[in-house]
Parts: structure tokens; sequence; C-alpha cells
């Protein structure tokens, strides 16, 4: 069984057991519930929502946050002496999912 679930405005595809990196959630320990399924594969069977599959939830449980690799911007104009750099490292926070319960 898997589904494609929308977790901060993005798609991923999951099955039970599956570990993800995504954005950072507001909740930081413990299990959350995402309603979003947009399909939803039962062996056979396949349920495309629109635009969500009804009934159907991914169960998945928080594990922690952590920083992605450091992103280096750079700018500068010939000439002029005008330059700047600044760094941003993206912080992700760490699901593993635990269930997918049908409509």
């Amino acid at each position: 069984m898997w589904a494609v679930v929308e977790i901060s405005k993005k798609q991923y595809l999951v099955k039970e057991g599956d570990k993800l990196e995504v954005e950072r959630l507001k909740q930081k320990e413990g299990e959350v519930t995402f309603e979003n399924v947009l399909l939803l594969a039962l062996d056979d069977k396949v349920s495309v929502g629109s635009p969500y599959v009804a009934g159907a939830k991914v169960i998945a449980e928080v594990k922690g946050e952590k920083k992605g690799e450091k992103i280096i911007s750079y700018k500068y104009r010939r000439r002029k002496k005008s330059r700047w750099k600044k760094g941003h490292r993206q912080i992700y926070t760490h699901l593993v999912i635990s269930k997918i319960i049908p409509a």
C-alpha cells in the first residue's frame, strides 16, 4: 500500500515505514496526521482524489529536526568594490510513516 500525500504544499510518495525529511513543521515531537491524501493505492485498486481522497489519512511520527546543507549566495559588481556573501541552512523535520488509513 502506498499513497501520495501533500505536506507543506509539497507532494510526497509514501509507504508504511518510510523515512522522510520535509520542510520544518510546527509539531516538535509525537504523532501527526495528514489528511491531504491525493492518491491511494491498495494492491490493485487505485483511488484518485479530486482534489483529495475522502476519509484517507496518513499517520506519521515526528522524530526531530535537523539542519540541511549550507547554501552560499554570492553577488558582486565588477570595478565597484560592491560584493556580498550570505549563507543559509534550511531546517528539516524528520518523519517516519507509521500508518496509511484508507477511506
